[in-house]
């Protein structure tokens, strides 16, 4: 797209009240009026080619709201899991946006833009320095996607983190015109001990991405809060294994994945916009 097309499609969002047009969309996808629900659900399934075939249920009847065939249980099986101790998988469907190597504490956003991992999360610097040279990978979730996030190793759970932000689009436009998009939006930080080292996992909010939930906590956000607010879960022994759910979008956005220097080795054929199912393999742990 030109560059003055770009600058008209992502300047609008610097004026809409984002949190206040994602709250409206809140009610619409939890409204419960079954013609209304049925014919929303109908409708994205047809503009996004959704696969209904792969949910645990292709009843309608059986969600009672848009948000809950959004967030829909796969068929068991429906994802297999790549084998090997140490293989990392994809925590979702989607598309690579970027993938590869953290650059002295910089991460790729699109040409010509990057962001600090230590803004990624919330300005800790010390807790940045452990990602300071390592991997990243950031996977956006289209709407035809499924929208729960799974474990992309075994990890054991040590903070959370909620930091409130804009609520831009994430779409690949916006991630080439707007900076420090993903530094700049709310987000919610999931931060695991693995065998590979300390990962961080982002869970990037968007425009109509109403709320971030995980298992141990409920729904996250919103509310959206003044200033960060941090969890933490260092003497519960909250475990994971690899391919476990851990968290969902109501609606879609986009997981940031962080891993130490020396710590893992990505695929070599990944690149920016190459397609993603939950449990492929993006690449190996190379140390502990």
């Amino acid at each position: 797209m030109p560059p003055i097309k770009k600058l008209f499609a992502v300047a609008p969002q610097y004026i809409i009240p984002q949190h206040a047009l994602s709250s409206w969309m809140s009610r619409l996808t939890h409204c419960e009026h079954s013609a209304f629900k049925n014919a929303f659900i109908q409708l994205i399934i047809k503009l996004y080619g959704v696969n209904l075939a792969e949910a645990a249920s292709q009843d309608l009847a059986a969600y009672p709201n848009f948000n809950a065939f959004f967030t829909r249980e796969l068929r068991p099986g429906a994802r297999p899991l790549a084998e090997g101790a140490r293989a990392i998988v994809s925590p979702a469907d989607g598309a690579i946006s970027q993938i590869g190597a953290i650059d002295n504490g910089e991460i790729f956003q699109a040409k010509g833009r990057s962001y600090s991992a230590a803004e990624l999360l919330g300005g800790d610097a010390g807790l940045a320095a452990s990602f300071a040279s390592g991997g990243f990978a950031t996977i956006y979730l289209s709407p035809k996607d499924y929208h729960r996030l799974h474990m992309p190793v075994d990890g054991v759970l040590r903070r959370m983190i909620h930091i409130p932000g804009r609520l831009f689009s994430v779409n690949q436009i916006t991630a080439q015109s707007a900076p420090r998009l993903f530094a700049r939006n709310e987000r919610v930080v999931c931060l695991f001990d693995t065998d590979f080292g300390p990962a961080a996992l982002v869970l990037v909010g968007a425009i109509f991405v109403n709320s971030i939930e995980t298992v141990w906590h409920g729904v996250v956000t919103p509310p959206t809060r003044p200033a960060a607010q941090s969890w933490s879960y260092q003497d519960r022994n909250i475990r994971f294994q690899k391919g476990q759910e851990f968290a969902r979008f109501n609606m879609g956005s986009t997981i940031i994945m962080l891993f130490p220097e020396h710590s893992i080795q990505w695929r070599a054929d990944l690149a920016a916009g190459a397609p993603l199912r939950l449990g492929e393999r993006l690449g190996e742990g190379i140390s502990g």
